[in-house]
């Protein structure tokens, strides 16, 4: 039973926000409308259409709405919608990616500039950030910069010269190694951010699981 409630609460969570995710398009904008006044193909290119979306037509009864497809939206064609709405405030869902068609049904407002064309994206996130351009690579040596002096070989001390190496003195092998071993210091934590959005979806979870409990 608690397995359950606890599906049950996570789906709810999930419906939730893509709610909060989804957004209204309202045609022709706050300050226009589903009409023959308002400069639609403006409004359409200044949008972003995703899945999830609603498109909202507002309009007076001498107007209708009509989804064509893309022939008889280009040539204004009524006879053959794929659907007719006309009730004065139609909320169409776009439940699905691809282009969508649109256009009053009166007698000559298509021709008029009542006409849409909705595309829509499977997805409302922005495109992330091109990645910022490699540094230059570093200026090679120039050609005529003289070439360095190979270090002098190093002369080994005669075997005569050689003190032996006395019990406890620095360069006797048993003496033990003054430096001590430098400890590495713990990583930093990588779980910070997953800990906080599984805090949030458990705190969503447990105040939907404390209501349907009542």
């Amino acid at each position: 039973m608690a397995v359950l409630r606890t599906l049950v609460c996570l789906t709810a969570i999930g419906m939730f926000m893509e709610l909060a995710m989804a957004a209204n398009h309202t045609v022709g904008g706050a300050s226009g409308g589903w009409d023959t006044s308002t400069d639609l193909q403006s409004w359409v290119a200044s949008q972003t259409f995703a899945v999830g979306d609603n498109l909202i037509f507002q309009y007076t009864p001498n107007h209708d709405v009509l989804e064509v497809r893309k022939a008889d939206h280009d040539s204004c064609q009524t006879s053959s919608p794929l659907q007719t709405y006309t009730d004065g405030n139609t909320v169409i869902p776009l439940t699905s990616p691809g282009k969508r068609y649109f256009i009053c049904g009166t007698l000559g407002h298509c021709s008029q500039g009542m006409q849409i064309e909705i595309d829509t994206l499977a997805t409302s996130t922005p495109p992330s950030a091109s990645p910022s351009p490699s540094s230059p690579p570093s200026a090679s040596r120039s050609p005529s910069s003289p070439p360095s002096a190979s270090p002098a070989p190093e002369t080994s001390p005669s075997p005569a010269n050689t003190p032996e190496s006395a019990p406890g003195s620095p360069l006797s092998p048993d003496a033990p190694s003054a430096e001590s071993p430098t400890l590495a210091s713990p990583p930093a934590s990588s779980a910070n951010k997953s800990s906080f959005r599984t805090c949030l979806t458990l705190g969503f979870g447990l105040v939907l699981m404390v209501l349907l409990a009542l």
